[in-house]
């Protein structure tokens, strides 16, 4: 594993030490909607649904865009067409925070997905406290024990998890654990090189029980309309969304590549 996703799980690591020291609030922070249902959301048949994601920074893109209030940008990606919201929760690397989302979840009426490095239950536990409809879970930095008890756990307190995947054994492992939604992740976690060719490649893999969403490097409605052919059901989009001048706009134009093609049916 390269030293910056080394850097950024034992930094992770020490996070999470820091919250059992401190432990959970006993119950749902106040006022919260009861949990959205993430997986109906994005596993319409017939068009690709967009996880439209609020992500300010990232370690490859550095400063994605100056910082403002994820509630404004949350109903901007609503209005404009989106299945589901994605919000980057971690701090240090990609400016984002957990308080953040119980705001987001009031303001907003659509599934939201908390993404995060998630390496324990602990997390999972507050991602439910703190509002999520569903959580990331990344294939790569868990062991198989780890991934079937968090995704276990997801189950039981009705959060969706999202598996991310990169290869052949990513893949294996997922399913093999149980994932139902898998998230094919075309950024290579090693490199921080993008190909939409890993969705192409491993989508025939996945099986046909399983939904799948294809994330990263997706950021014109051409890569939309190649995806469809490779029966995906979402995608998750963050950069290019948050970097256009037009967020409204460039989600529109990806939804409508996305939708059904002329003759389809409903």
């Amino acid at each position: 594993m390269p030293n910056r996703m080394e850097e950024i799980l034992a930094h992770k690591r020490s996070e999470v030490g820091d919250l059992i020291k401190k432990g959970l609030p006993t119950h749902r922070v106040h006022d919260l909607p009861p949990l959205r249902d993430f997986k109906a959301a994005v596993s319409r048949p017939g068009r690709i649904r967009l996880i439209a994601e609020i992500k300010f920074a990232s370690p490859s893109a550095g400063v994605i865009r100056e910082k403002m209030d994820p509630c404004a940008i949350g109903r901007v990606y609503e209005e404009a067409g989106a299945a589901a919201l994605s919000l980057l929760t971690d701090s240090r690397f990609f400016g984002g925070s957990l308080k953040e989302l119980p705001g987001l979840k009031r303001a907003v009426s659509l599934p939201i997905l908390r993404k995060d490095f998630i390496i324990d239950a602990i997390q999972v536990r507050e991602s439910f406290l703190y509002g999520a409809d569903a959580i990331l879970l990344i294939a790569r930095i868990l062991s198989r024990e780890q991934l079937s008890e968090l995704l276990a756990l997801s189950k039981d307190l009705g959060l969706a998890p999202l598996t991310e995947v990169h290869d052949p054994h990513d893949l294996e492992k997922a399913v093999n654990c149980g994932a139902e939604i898998i998230g094919i992740n075309n950024r290579n976690l090693d490199t921080f090189e993008v190909h939409l060719q890993t969705t192409i490649d491993l989508a025939p893999r996945v099986p046909e029980k399983c939904i799948i969403v294809s994330e990263s490097g997706i950021s014109h409605p051409g890569d939309m309309r190649w995806l469809k052919k490779s029966g995906i059901r979402a995608v998750l989009v963050g950069t290019s969304i948050m970097k256009s001048g037009d967020m409204a706009g460039k989600i529109k134009e990806l939804v409508f590549a996305g939708g059904r093609e002329e003759g389809e049916e409903e």
